[in-house]
């Protein structure tokens, strides 16, 4: 926790117990008085400067796991006050450094709160600026309009099926991507676990007549095999899956525009799938080179309009903030070029430093702007999405984010993606099938949340996709037991 909220004021801290030389000194306390408060104090000494705060809150009443979280937010308001003194640095989402603060939004409206009731208890329980919380208000009130029985979704099941490969992996990329080649058969040999995979869960969710509200395919890239695997794939989902027709939502991210052909826009019409994603992340030939990938912005550009005219409805893009090299004239300018295309939604990124990228590995190697560039970056994004008509709808937050700041979905009125809303907001099970697919099991009953992953590797995932079937089944027959038959 303590080195959470320090890594936000100072890159790679550590908590020491005993003072060293050069060190910051922080002295963290809590008690309880005589009217049941909860009084946390700090102070913060630096190069001779001491520094002070104080925090108290009644106590909760509760089980022990209620009173660790709130002795470890005391804790936290107390720490972070002084390292704001010390610093200069206001962090905008105050103690939280969780991925999904809107989460805890609909957490207190779900309590019966107001909507400025719930911004006020963002204030002041966890620090979160006006601007903060009113961004979460916004986001759920078009949630809850475009999904109304958002808090009742625990009893269907969206499905993420994984395609784990790419043309190239991108140096910020963390997620399943495997070079595509036919040589070892391995494409091959995965779809064919991954048509065993989705038969298997149809079988489940038609024994249990359960309603499948999206569908997702991600990757890696899903449009990087072939048109004929497409339609072979897609044919497989829907004689397996029970009551396609009432799916609120299939969605196939064709994220790098090289692997966009007419041919694979033809399945997808065939299947009757128009949402897709274009992803240019930035618009700058430079930059795509430096991250790996290995397509042009005129290709981007192309390939959206090649899209558009056969068909695709519902168009998504991306673009990342924070991109090497990349500055406040860059970020203009992958927006003035979105502007041309008017995609129906766009998601704003801020570059995340992911643990395991090439470009955390050789950090040195990749330049990026600096908090104060990345906070102007963002707001600019902000900006023209309001200008151009769109509303923000879902938004979360990575480790390591630059500028400890957030990624943002935006859409047009009415496009908006219910798979994003129902997988950032917890609200119901996430099947995941293919490679490296995460699972997510929330019990409909308790909402204690157990997640599954798939074999990140595709040579292991072949040897093992019976196995991830058997422990996948489980856990769904644990939280969804079969209904009692007279």
């Amino acid at each position: 926790m303590f080195t959470h909220l320090a890594n936000l004021f100072f890159e790679q801290s550590q908590i020491i117990p005993d003072v060293e030389e050069g060190a910051i000194q922080v002295d963290l306390s809590v008690n309880r008085n005589a009217d049941g408060l909860l009084v946390g104090k700090a102070i913060l000494t630096q190069d001779g400067l001491d520094y002070a705060a104080t925090f108290s809150e009644m106590e909760e009443d509760g089980d022990d796991i209620v009173k660790t979280r709130q002795l470890k937010r005391v804790y936290s308001h107390i720490l972070l006050e002084v390292l704001e003194q010390a610093t200069g640095m206001q962090q905008s989402w105050g103690i939280l450094t969780g991925i999904r603060p809107m989460k805890l939004y609909h957490k207190y409206r779900r309590e019966g709160h107001s909507s400025e009731e719930a911004q006020q208890i963002l204030m002041e329980r966890h620090r979160l600026s006006s601007e903060k919380s009113a961004l979460l208000a916004k986001i759920a009130k078009v949630q809850l309009q475009i999904v109304p029985d958002l808090y009742e979704l625990k009893n269907e099941v969206s499905i993420y099926i994984g395609i784990p490969f790419c043309p190239t992996k991108c140096a910020y990329c963390t997620f399943p991507a495997y070079a595509i080649h036919r040589k070892s058969g391995r494409v091959e040999n995965f779809l064919d676990g991954l048509h065993e995979e989705i038969r298997e869960m149809g079988k489940w969710l038609t024994e249990r007549d359960m309603a499948i509200t999206t569908i997702y395919f991600g990757g890696g890239t899903p449009t990087s095999i072939e048109a004929k695997e497409m339609d072979g794939l897609y044919e497989t989902m829907y004689a397996s899956f029970p009551n396609m027709e009432n799916v609120r939502e299939v969605t196939v991210e064709a994220g790098r525009p090289d692997t966009i052909t007419p041919a694979k826009i033809d399945v997808l019409k065939k299947w009757g799938i128009d949402r897709i994603s274009v992803n240019p992340q930035s618009y700058t030939d430079e930059t795509l080179k430096a991250i790996g990938r290995h397509h042009t912005v005129q290709e981007t550009v192309d390939k959206f309009w090649l899209s558009r005219n056969m068909g695709m409805k519902n168009i998504n893009m991306d673009l990342i903030i924070g991109l090497p090299n990349e500055g406040i004239d860059e970020f203009k300018h992958s927006l003035a070029e979105t502007e041309k295309m008017q995609p129906e939604s766009l998601t704003v990124h801020t570059l995340s430093f992911k643990r395991a990228s090439e470009m955390t590995r050789n950090k040195d190697k990749y330049k990026v702007a600096d908090r104060e560039t990345v906070e102007q970056m963002m707001k600019l994004g902000e900006e023209w999405n309001a200008a151009n008509g769109y509303e923000p709808y879902y938004l979360y937050r990575q480790k390591n984010i630059l500028g400890n700041l957030e990624n943002v979905g935006y859409s047009k009125p009415g496009e908006e993606s219910i798979y994003n809303i129902v997988i950032m907001e917890e609200v119901q099970t996430i099947i995941g099938v293919g490679c490296g697919a995460s699972s997510k099991f929330i019990d409909p009953g308790t909402g204690k949340i157990t997640q599954f992953y798939n074999p990140k590797d595709p040579a292991a995932y072949i040897l093992t996709y019976d196995e991830s079937i058997e422990k996948k089944l489980a856990h769904l027959n644990t939280i969804f037991p079969a209904p009692l038959t007279k």
